[in-house]
């Protein structure tokens, strides 16, 4: 079977699916940035550019993890209690004069990919759909986060643990070196190789790609594992920053993550996105959230909003697709 067939039916389409594509996105968050810095000077100065970008790298990285899973056109409602399960896992081990401080980093992704590979198990073997196999595991993660913390947030962390969260390099935030990382080799992965692009196809047409002789199972199983721990990732990355494992942190943090892919171009049905995409759409949710604090706009409301960007996200989908 040729290379156009094993991509899927929507590969041969994508570029007139993607909507406005990516210079579209660059000129609403262009725009968007010159009204905020009208609306607020404070908004183009350089201790809050450096604080947005480090606030956009944990929901950056959750938006790359999911991209995975979206084109495989499953989806993952779990980041945010993995968030918080695996901060605090990280947290426990990052105590002063305890572990090296690659340890709760170790332990933090590792956590993340052990829950990752239960959701892929669930849904490929036990045929349960995405939506509720990883619904189940949201309740359960922040179930067991509270639990090893005993209700509360686990503190008195190493300065070599807390130093990723907080600290610069050459005047960029570390978390955001973290996450540029995170998308490059996510970037190479889909793009340059095999098991990249068999995602790509599971995605675009399943029945096709078993056909093809691709192990749908296999794939389906990467994409969650990979997906759960990058969501270790940024557990790990959010605990060092607020130099606590907060068991109740990751509130609401999957549908950031989720509406940062559709934003960018990633298709609920799976097959169409890529982490360029993502990027730029956890940037313009980034901007958003950091303008809707300078405008000093009350939490209520940036609820709604939000809730309005998710709803937006999904009916542009869905709107590509016809």
């Amino acid at each position: 079977m040729g290379r156009a067939q094993l991509k899927g039916p929507k590969s041969s389409t994508a570029a007139a699916r993607l909507g406005p594509g990516p210079w579209g996105m660059i000129l609403a968050l262009v725009l968007i940035c010159a009204a905020l810095s009208i609306a607020k000077p404070a908004f183009l100065t350089l201790p809050n550019l450096v604080n947005l970008i480090r606030q956009i790298s944990v929901n950056g990285i959750l938006a790359v993890g999911v991209t995975c899973v979206l084109l495989t056109g499953g989806v993952d409602l779990s980041l945010g209690s993995l968030v918080a399960l695996t901060g605090v896992i990280a947290a426990s081990f990052a105590h002063p004069r305890q572990y090296p401080p690659a340890v709760p980093v170790l332990m933090g992704v590792l956590a993340g990919a052990a829950c990752g590979a239960v959701n892929g198990w669930v849904i490929t073997r036990g045929r349960v759909a995405p939506f509720v196999a990883t619904l189940g595991m949201m309740t359960a993660a922040r179930g067991l986060a509270l639990v090893l913390s005993g209700g509360r947030p686990v503190s008195d962390l190493s300065t070599e643990f807390t130093w990723m969260g907080s600290s610069d390099v050459a005047g960029i935030p570390v978390p955001s070196l973290i996450f540029s990382c995170v998308a490059l080799a996510s970037y190479l992965f889909l793009n340059n190789l095999k098991l990249g692009r068999h995602i790509y196809a599971v995605g675009g047409n399943e029945n096709a790609a078993r056909a093809s002789g691709i192990n749908v199972n296999a794939v389906k199983m990467l994409a969650y594992i990979t997906c759960a721990s990058l969501a270790g990732l940024a557990g790990v990355v959010l605990a060092s920053r607020i130099t606590t494992g907060q068991p109740n942190a990751g509130v609401g943090y999957e549908l950031d993550a989720i509406a940062a892919a559709v934003i960018g171009g990633a298709s609920l049905s799976g097959g169409v996105g890529g982490v360029g995409g993502t990027i730029l759409g956890a940037l313009l949710m980034g901007v958003i959230n950091n303008g809707l604090d300078l405008v000093n706009v009350s939490s209520y409301y940036q609820q709604i909003v939000k809730g309005a960007i998710i709803v937006g996200a999904v009916w542009m989908d869905r709107s590509r697709e016809r």
